[in-house]
């Protein structure tokens, strides 16, 4: 019998199609989805556009948790909707206010041993609980939901480590702002990561979750924890102790690659502007002056997170320059705070206390004054994602944000020994939680009957139309590395309400880079019949997001050549139709600018046979040249692609 590492028990149990060899597809047993309303608003159309009758998973569940601000009817009417097509398809329902959705998966419906896939890149988060838990674009969410296999490129593992114990006034934030130190925004591409050794005795379940989480900030695929008795610890908090079992390595599993932490050795660590990859020591960057800190989301949603930033401000006021802002990841955790006086402890010292949800971190409000340092616990800072232009958003655990709201300017939490005479407070993980589920509605038994609630912004989906043979369309834009999914649909109150609403949204596609690019993809559209972009390496890292898939294809995006993408991305630009093409000699990248014209031709022929795609270019100064490109795609998605994406797909499934 094989010796296996949790990774590979995992996928082995629920494995459809392929072989466990890195780079190949592989088709996955889904046991379980969440969708968040951001993204999921999109996912119910799709379900309707593919005459869903019920949910085919295990549990399914439709989260209420980022655009809670209701400025006028557009975010009422999507909650409204989002509830009826919950009870219509067969899904549990979050209500808003409810809480955050991978904190509230986790304490009410994770299971060790099962899948899961989210309409959201941090749904990895679950892998805390001993989960195969996968963020991806939201049609391959529905197409799971409809009981079809979900397919990803088999990952390398790369097993991490975890040796000693944490230090004082440093975290679990600390150990995944570690690893992004290490490797980067582009350094889990490819690969699931999974931590072992006997440093995890001392991570709690929830400890787990903020590493997990912000796996998706290393472009992981994502992270694996074992389900150990921390886990069944953790279950038993949360009523749910018969949910649990033991998945652990078995002894002498080996990886594809190795890392090690030694987490005694660990500091205060801190994410400079304008990359979760771009860390520091807190001391190199200490004294500067910060205008807010913010408190929450779902990269640290547990409740000792806001426990230990209470007891750090307890009995003292917080700096009269800093904007103190308390994010609760769930009205659970809220009862809770009250319970173990948490809440009043923040309050006290200045909290402005914010609904159950992800707020500030989705540029939901809380957008920071300009021009100023916002120390968050959030895990992303990429431009313009708070809602102000000129950012300086910093990312850092609870105890360097709290210790910093009291002084006024990025703070070592080490020095809280000398500046107060506190010595690290201990906390203490209580045997049992209150619980709070009220604001979980259950899907009926039966829901054919139920009518779709669309207010006016709600639109259905378009048809998208499949792939032509030939097209001479221009190069809109030319962009660089690492560019975010923020950056080509941006997120934010401004934007997000039109979520549901396809030819507003695609409105603000690549603003954040070019302002004029929905006017220029228009003129193209009526013009040419559509465009292409070109970018370097790690090609919409960040948000599963797919409106910056579909919003793009709206305008008549073709074909998107870079020399490498995130995964989440590359998925679903050919869910959508969209050709995700790679240079195959990367120099090439600087002979194609904007506002050349390209010229393919025998397209459908060569994306069939694996052939090199040649892309014929007319400068500008009217000079010709011809480059080659390829693509990656497997058999299945070549078929998905050519007919105009993953929906179409289905619905000739049902039809035939």
């Amino acid at each position: 019998m094989s010796v296996l590492n949790v990774t590979q028990k995992l996928i082995r149990s629920h494995l459809i199609e392929g072989e466990l060899v890195p780079g190949r597809e592989i088709g996955l047993k889904i046991d379980q989805a969440l969708m968040q309303d951001a993204t999921g608003t999109l996912v119910q159309l799709e379900l309707e556009a593919m005459k869903l009758k019920r949910a085919q998973t295990e549990v399914a569940v439709q989260y209420v948790d980022h655009n809670l601000l209701q400025t006028d009817f557009k975010n009422a009417d999507d909650h409204l909707f989002l509830h009826s097509a919950a009870q219509k398809f067969g899904l549990w329902f979050s209500r808003p206010g409810n809480g955050v959705s991978h904190p509230v998966h986790m304490e009410r419906f994770g299971k060790p041993g099962k899948t899961l896939v989210g309409s959201d890149s941090h749904t990895c988060a679950a892998g805390s609980l001993g989960m195969l838990a996968i963020g991806t674009g939201g049609l391959d969410v529905a197409v799971a939901i409809a009981g079809q296999p979900y397919y990803v490129k088999m990952p390398e593992v790369m097993g991490v480590k975890l040796t000693g114990k944490l230090p004082p006034w440093v975290s679990a934030k600390d150990v995944i702002l570690e690893m992004l130190r290490r490797h980067d925004v582009k350094g889990g591409v490819g690969k699931i990561i999974e931590y072992y050794g006997e440093g995890l005795q001392h991570l709690s379940a929830m400890d787990r979750h903020v590493i997990a989480n912000m796996g998706a900030e290393l472009g992981a695929t994502t992270t694996v924890f074992p389900s150990d008795g921390e886990t069944r610890r953790f279950l038993k908090s949360q009523g749910r102790e018969e949910d649990w079992t033991e998945w652990i390595a078995d002894e002498g599993a080996e990886y594809d690659l190795h890392d090690e932490i030694i987490l005694d050795d660990l500091v205060p660590l801190i994410a400079l502007p304008t990359s979760p990859g771009n860390v520091v020591p807190v001391r190199e960057v200490e004294g500067k002056p910060i205008s807010q800190v913010v408190i929450g989301s779902s990269a640290n949603p547990g409740l000792r997170d806001f426990w230990i930033a209470g007891a750090i401000v307890k009995d003292r006021f917080t700096s009269p320059e800093v904007s103190f802002d308390i994010n609760p990841t769930s009205r659970q955790i809220i009862q809770n705070m009250i319970d173990n006086r948490a809440f009043a402890n923040l309050i006290k010292a200045g909290a402005r206390f914010h609904q159950s949800g992800c707020m500030g971190c989705i540029g939901m409000g809380q957008a920071p004054a300009s021009g100023t340092i916002s120390l968050r616990t959030m895990p992303r800072n990429f431009p313009d994602r708070s809602g102000t232009k000129d950012d300086q958003v910093h990312l850092c655990s609870p105890e360097t944000a709290a210790a910093s709201a009291l002084t006024g300017k990025i703070t070592d939490p080490r020095d809280m020994e000398k500046l107060y005479g506190m010595t690290y407070p201990e906390y203490k993980t209580p045997e049992k939680e209150i619980i709070n589920t009220d604001m979980l509605v259950a899907p009926p038994e039966n829901g054919e009957d139920i009518i779709l609630k669309k207010g006016p912004n709600i639109k259905s989906l378009p048809h998208i139309p499949p792939l032509k043979d030939s097209y001479k369309i221009p190069v809109l834009l030319k962009m660089g590395d690492n560019i975010s999914t923020d950056e080509i649909l941006k997120a934010g109150a401004e934007v997000l309400p039109f979520r549901s609403n396809l030819p507003e949204i695609s409105k603000f596609s690549y603003t954040v880079i070019d302002e004029t690019f929905y006017d220029r993809a228009m003129e193209s559209r009526d013009e040419f019949g559509g465009h292409i972009v070109v970018a370097g390496n790690n090609y919409a890292q960040g948000s599963s997001r797919e409106h910056a898939a579909i919003a793009p294809k709206y305008l008549g995006q073709v074909a998107v050549i870079a020399k490498s993408y995130a995964r989440i991305a590359w998925q679903n630009l050919a869910n959508f139709g969209i050709l995700p093409l790679g240079f195959v000699n990367n120099d090439d990248y600087e002979k194609i600018e904007q506002e050349d014209i390209v010229r393919f031709k025998d397209l459908i022929a060569n994306v069939k046979n694996r052939e090199n795609i040649m892309v014929a270019i007319e400068k500008k100064n009217g000079e010709t040249l011809t480059i080659p490109a390829s693509h990656s795609l497997s058999d299945r998605q070549i078929d998905v692609l050519l007919k105009g994406g993953i929906i179409n797909d289905y619905k000739e499934k049902l039809a035939g």
